[in-house]
């Protein structure tokens, strides 16, 4: 019974950890509700009333989910840096409560101080959350002068609990967080294989859902990766060590995507476009027809299994000989030994699963150690070494550094608005107007354009008006049992933490949900004061977007053409890098400048949200967004392979440069620089792009003494060709003119 139970706890254990990468969000959810729920029995032990234990609770919830450092010594000192400007905060908010016009004056330079000092980083923009938070708990509990004393203890308490919620009770480490986040990938890895199974086995009318399916799993496989790249520095002691994971989680995520591409090659008479797996709703090939049952279709199924269990189980002593013997088979694949007699497309798909075992085993060794080499091939022996020559390639890399973004225009955006927010919310409540404060504040926090800010303050907007109804439906069941109210308290304040990265619309509807509840508990319920929380809501997401649009205004358009180009500029540099690298050039960082490119897309996807929102009406403007946002993953995705195929050389024993292929790429880096030069407003060289024959076709045969090209040659010409047709897919959407083919 035990032993059969194991393997359902794992399963599910793997499914969370996929679900929620590196547990983060149901760490932060629980270690926010450890820490109020510590602070409200130390608070009831010292029998507080009501109103300490709703300030405690806020400023515990404050302490935890405030400090975004990674590492527990920063984490301490801000803490405790947190706690003199936490109770100056409500110092001046007792003080000033009773004083409006100099107290709305100070809350709107509080704010504008809180939203500047986020430029000064992890801790300049926690102090800045902490002293708006707590000054908005003291208009929240009505904190007065001779009540001082009394909040001075529940804040001290709140952060003591803080404290011992994060370093004591919910413990979390560097480390601990990237080793979550390394089963987490491969979870999603052999999700990834399993949605690739399902789409070699779909009919005509399941291929759009089985394509879709293993789109979805190939961007959550992609985000894990960032994730685990952004950690790696503070998980790990040695910086090797950091780089060569960081290595192997690019190469397992290539040989992933690759292998999707080919098989839904396999799956058609036509090779598939790589933006299938990068557009919703692109078309499929047209010559797709029923799953094969041929012999070398059922072992292709049988092997795609076989790399799923190589994934997802470590390699251990009771099970390593099974282990090994699918690792040999598969990596005899990548030589061409065992092929089945079927089409080239079909064996192209099984020398993909090959390559995919190789990274497999490269992450292996990188993240279990050393492995047992007993049952070793020649195949798979000649795989190792190919990793060890890496290894020593690896060691040496550089680190880069990156820019800060400064803030004081959102610092003076949000003043000004939250100015307007307070004389509004004046007119509609004198006691409660901070609601429409604290929504403007709220929907300028991670947003950089006016398009975002509104789409963030309609879902707020959205979210609060389901949680007012969910809220007049638990007030009455509750009524004014304290502790069932505190209960659900916890309960959504959990969801709302869990649930924030996921929904902001979610996480609105809990967080007004919860104000219902703590309502309640003041004694200050009523139907009118929730729907006054939605006008409130209301005012304050409008003014925040007319401060947005007139006070220093960023126009969405504007703020994409930069993000854009800037994705153009990297994508440039990672493509000529690696064409550079093959060609026979001293090595360099190609990882560190693909992961630069993979970070300014995903800048670029969440600022064209506005753009791409379902509400909104200009439709052909948000097919061309969607359509440039796939095109330049489609572009990302080839320029990490040739990153990775770069960074084999000049160590890997079965590859060599190609110094034909400089040029090959020559046309290519020009006609990204081309279109990022149109979208930032810079002169390019030349105008236009320029078209002509195949990337192939550039290769003369002969050159240097050298062979047509070789296997990996032609690994490299695939990707560059597809590169060369997705880059001048773009000048068509961004309106760059295509220039005729220049002539010697």
């Amino acid at each position: 019974m035990r032993a059969g139970g194991r393997p359902g706890w794992a399963e599910v254990r793997g499914r969370l950890a996929a679900a929620d990468p590196g547990l983060l969000r149901f760490t932060a959810g629980l270690r926010t509700v450890a820490s109020i729920a510590l602070t409200l029995a130390v608070l009831s032990a010292l029998r507080f009333d009501v109103s300490h234990l709703v300030a405690g609770a806020i400023a515990a919830m404050v302490a935890t989910f405030a400090i975004r450092e990674k590492g527990r010594p920063q984490q301490a000192v801000t803490l405790a840096l947190g706690l003199p400007v936490a109770l100056a905060s409500m110092s001046l908010g007792a003080l000033l409560n009773a004083r409006v016009v100099i107290g709305d004056l100070f809350f709107v330079a509080l704010i504008f101080c809180a939203v500047y000092s986020r430029r000064f980083g992890d801790r300049g923009t926690a102090l800045g959350l902490i002293g708006f938070q707590i000054y908005f708990a003291s208009l929240f509990v009505h904190a007065t002068g001779p009540a001082l004393p009394g909040l001075y203890v529940t804040i001290t308490v709140a952060f003591g609990c803080a404290a011992l919620a994060r370093f004591v009770l919910v413990r979390q480490t560097a480390a601990g967080i990237l080793d979550r986040l390394r089963r987490a990938f491969r979870t999603r890895f052999a999700q990834l294989v399993a949605a690739q199974a399902e789409l070699l086995d779909a009919g005509p009318d399941g291929l759009d859902r089985a394509v879709e399916e293993v789109r979805v799993r190939t961007a959550r496989l992609h985000e894990t990766a960032l994730l685990i790249q952004g950690r790696l520095a503070d998980g790990t002691s040695d910086e090797a060590v950091a780089r060569l994971v960081q290595r192997r989680i690019a190469d397992a995520e290539i040989a992933a995507e690759r292998l999707g591409l080919l098989l839904l090659t396999a799956r058609s008479a036509e090779r598939a476009d790589t933006l299938t797996l990068h557009l919703p709703g692109a078309p499929l090939p047209s010559a797709a027809v029923e799953p094969v049952r041929d012999e070398a279709m059922e072992r292709l199924r049988l092997d795609l299994e076989a790399l799923r269990l190589l994934v997802l189980r470590p390699a251990g002593p009771e099970r390593g000989t099974a282990l090994a013997r699918l690792r040999n088979r598969l990596l005899g694949y990548r030589e061409g030994e065992d092929l089945p007699p079927a089409p080239a497309a079909v064996q192209d798909v099984f020398r993909g699963i090959g390559e995919a075992a190789r990274s497999v085993l490269g992450l292996r060794i990188a993240l279990d150690g050393p492995q047992d080499e007993s049952d070793d091939t020649p195949a798979t022996s000649r795989s190792r070494e190919e990793l060890d020559a890496e290894d020593a390639a690896i060691e040496g890399a550089e680190e880069a550094t990156g820019l800060r973004r400064p803030t004081t225009r959102a610092a003076v955006q949000v003043a000004v608005g939250s100015s307007l927010a307070i004389v509004g919310g004046e007119f509609l409540s004198a006691q409660r107007w901070y609601w429409a404060v604290l929504t403007c504040w709220i929907v300028f926090l991670n947003t950089a354009s006016t398009g975002e800010i509104l789409v963030k303050g309609y879902r707020r907007l959205l979210g609060t008006v389901l949680g007012v109804v969910v809220g007049i439906v638990l007030a009455g069941l509750v009524g004014h049992r304290t502790w069932t109210a505190f209960g659900l308290v916890l309960l959504f304040i959990f969801a709302m933490f869990y649930s924030a990265p996921l929904s902001y619309t979610l996480m609105s509807f809990f967080v007004t949900a919860m104000l219902g509840l703590l309502y309640t508990l003041l004694n200050t319920y009523s139907l009118d004061v929730l729907v006054l929380r939605v006008a409130e809501t209301a005012l304050g997401a409008v003014c925040g977007v007319i401060a947005a649009a007139v006070v220093l205004p960023v126009h969405t358009d504007r703020r994409t053409d930069e993000l854009l180009a800037g994705t153009l500029d990297r994508l440039a540099d990672v493509t000529r890098a690696a064409a550079d690298q093959l060609s026979g050039a001293p090595p360099v960082d190609l990882v560190e400048k693909a992961r630069a490119l993979d970070q300014a897309l995903a800048d670029l996807a969440a600022a064209v949200q506005p753009l791409t929102h379902p509400i909104t009406p200009l439709r052909a403007r948000r097919d061309t967004a969607r359509y440039v946002v796939a095109l330049l993953e489609t572009c990302a995705y080839h320029a990490r392979s040739l990153a990775a195929t770069a960074e084999l050389l000049p160590t890997h024993p079965s590859i060599a440069a190609d110094p034909r292929l400089r040029g090959a790429a020559q046309r290519i880096v020009h006609n990204i620089e081309a279109i990022a030069a149109q979208v930032a407003g810079r002169p390019p060289v030349l105008p236009g792009i320029e078209t002509g024959p195949s990337i192939a076709a550039m290769l003369e045969p002969g050159t240097l003494g050298a062979p047509r090209y070789g296997r990996v040659t032609d690994r490299v010409l695939r990707h560059l060709q597809r590169l060369d047709e997705a880059v001048v897919g773009l000048a068509r959407p961004l309106g760059v003119p295509v220039r005729p083919p220049a002539t010697a």
